[in-house]
């Protein structure tokens, strides 16, 4: 009779993820009536341990237990997954054997799935599947659920599929991971369908098609299935979908219904949930509202990493650097150990306003202090940093040293520091360094164009024209979209179908006769285009986020901010336009592009020019 109560107040623990205390006095408990050491407590306690994050203790268990079966194994390995160690438990594994002789069985084989899936870790994922495969329980669904879940999250649906398809008594794990594996790699309407075939229709089922969906880039799609979910008045007693929704809102930045989503976080009670608060931070900063992400960090009782991060990356990429530091300094004394998205913002915060010693400090402590293996990012908004403070020839050292193959961003980056600082014997060593491998970007074409151009180099000029008139099919159209209240407008660059397009023009020429009072001459560089040269106005002219700042000046309600959101990098005119646009009507403007936030207020913008 004791060991029946005992055995359910440990797995009640479990459950309810007990605090650490309260599982070390029922654990003496058990020791001082000598029954610890009884079948089947050790391994219920391994697995209490491990399901309530304590995995150092569950493995000291493990470590000290004379004789240990599979379900000790099973215990241990899941422990470590669950504490996010998939490494450790892939390589405890291989000990399973030399150390107690003991083959896998279906249990271990779904820990050992799952560590790969975790890893995204398709070819050790093969080797334990193969194995599998051989074992005599490889018609285990349990285990067939896993793979399918490790196959989906490796990016392999129809490796997931060939696996689901085996399975004889599919349940809602199976359906759930397959529908989710689709949804994620972007395979809309095969996951849709799958998702109206699954007998298990329920918040689950919902949450893998819409988060998966959220995860591939279907926000919109995404929001109209949730729509859906909520009409079919499913009880959502797990707020991962509502994350998800959260997320959707950020990469979509949609202001207005993040809010709305917000409310409904607050009405079903999960505001305090971590992840959502978390997630809620992101949202408001990606929506350019900095000062709503920093009220919802403030009310965050117990931060984790990613709140930490989530409020650096957000600071770092609206400007306020002093602000992202002071978060970084504050997180390192409450404890946090920062990880490598941290490192991405506050490199990317002292890019933009040269502060060259505290990057230096910050990229060496990355490696030395936490043990982080800087990544091509890193390495990017470092030789970011370098160049745009003049230290060119440590940039290129730096570049030169990065173990990965070099995209398109780093000589970028490098290649416009040689010509604002009119290095051009290096301008020219970087240009054809670029010229030599594939560009996609529209803007270095120009950059390569204007650094020849400057050289003399007229032949590798009109290479560069060439290769620019090759691509102009794959040249990706620039909109601009603005919302205010439950209204969003979007407008392409050169836009002339506007029901409002006459009151546009008017404004926009009202504002450029004022703005060419005040001494500006407009830059055609960016325009592509052999043309004339008031053609390359006109088509500055009528850029997209002109004709939505126009349009939010003639409909918002006056003195509100106008947020914008660009799909591709501001040109460098309309960035000027911008500013002095802020500085005649009085008005904060605030867009969001391809590379980052820019604050227009009084004539000045957050970025401080870097962009």
């Amino acid at each position: 009779m004791l060991v029946s109560q005992y055995l359910h107040q440990l797995k009640l623990c479990a459950r309810r993820q007990t605090s650490f205390s309260t599982i070390k006095k029922l654990h003496a408990r058990l020791i001082k009536t000598g029954i610890a050491q009884c079948e089947p407590f050790p391994n219920t306690l391994i697995d209490l341990y491990g399901k309530c994050g304590h995995v150092d203790h569950a493995r000291q268990l493990f470590d000290e237990m004379p004789h240990r079966d599979h379900v000790s194994w099973a215990s241990i390995l899941t422990a470590h997954n669950h504490a996010n160690l998939p490494r450790r438990t892939l390589s405890m594994f291989l000990a399973m054997l030399d150390i107690d002789g003991l083959h896998p069985d279906h249990f271990v084989f779904a820990s050992l799935v799952k560590a790969c899936a975790c890893l995204c870790d398709v070819r050790l994922g093969k080797q334990v599947h193969a194995r599998f495969a051989l074992s005599q329980f490889r018609d285990d669904d349990v285990v067939k659920s896993s793979l399918v879940d490790m196959y989906a999250k490796c990016g392999l649906p129809d490796d997931a599929y060939a696996v689901f398809h085996s399975i004889c008594s599919k349940n809602s794990a199976s359906w759930t991971a397959m529908i989710s594996g689709y949804a994620r790699s972007g395979r809309k309407l095969d996951a849709i369908g799958l998702f109206k075939r699954t007998p298990f229709r329920n918040l689950f089922s919902w949450t893998a098609l819409i988060s998966g969906l959220v995860q591939s880039g279907n926000g919109v799609d995404a929001f109209y299935l949730f729509i859906e979910m909520r009409r079919e008045e499913i009880d959502i007693v797990d707020p991962l979908v509502l994350s998800s929704i959260v997320g959707a809102c950020a990469n979509l930045a949609v202001l207005e219904l993040g809010k709305q989503v917000h409310g409904l976080v607050i009405a079903l009670g999960y505001e305090s949930c971590l992840y959502i608060s978390n997630s809620l931070v992101d949202m408001y900063a990606k929506c350019s509202d900095i000062v709503s992400a920093n009220e919802i960090f403030g009310r965050i009782q117990q931060r984790d990493v990613v709140s930490w991060t989530s409020i650096i990356v957000g600071a770092a990429q609206h400007g306020r650097v002093k602000e992202a530091l002071a978060l970084y300094d504050q997180m390192v004394a409450d404890g946090i150990k920062p990880n490598e998205v941290t490192f991405v913002g506050l490199l990317y915060a002292c890019s933009h306003v040269g502060l060259v010693d505290k990057g230096r400090t910050l990229f060496n402590s990355m490696v030395e202090k936490y043990g982080i293996r800087p990544s091509l990012q890193h390495y990017t908004c470092f030789v970011d940093l370098l160049s745009r403070s003049g230290h060119l020839d440590e940039a290129e050292n730096v570049t030169n040293s990065i173990p990965f193959e070099l995209d398109e961003a780093i000589w970028a980056a490098l290649l416009t520091a040689c010509k604002d600082r009119g290095n051009t014997l290096m301008g020219i060593r970087i240009a054809d360094r670029l010229l030599s491998s594939k560009i996609e970007d529209p803007s270095t074409y120009i950059l390569l164009s204007n650094v020849y151009a400057g050289a003399c180099m007229w032949e590798n000029v009109s290479k560069v024209r060439k290769l620019m008139g090759a691509m102009e099919f794959k040249k990706i159209p620039g909109y601009s979209s603005i919302e205010f209240g439950k209204e969003t407008q979007v407008f392409y660059a050169g836009e002339t179908s506007h029901p409002m397009k006459d009151e546009i023009f008017n404004l926009l020429k009202e504002l450029d006769a004022d703005m060419r009072r005040r001494g500006y001459v407009p830059d055609t560089s960016s325009v592509l285009h052999d043309m004339e040269h008031q053609e390359k106005e006109r088509q500055l002219f009528w850029h997209s986020e002109r004709l939505a700042v126009a349009y939010g000046l003639l409909k918002a309600i006056p003195g509100t901010v106008l947020r914008i959101v660009k799909n591709l990098r501001v040109c460098g005119d309309c960035h000027t336009v911008l500013k002095l646009i802020s500085s005649i009507v009085k008005r904060e403007i605030v867009v969001r592009d391809a590379n980052r936030y820019h604050h227009f207020k009084e004539g000045k913008c957050s970025c401080n020019d870097f962009w």
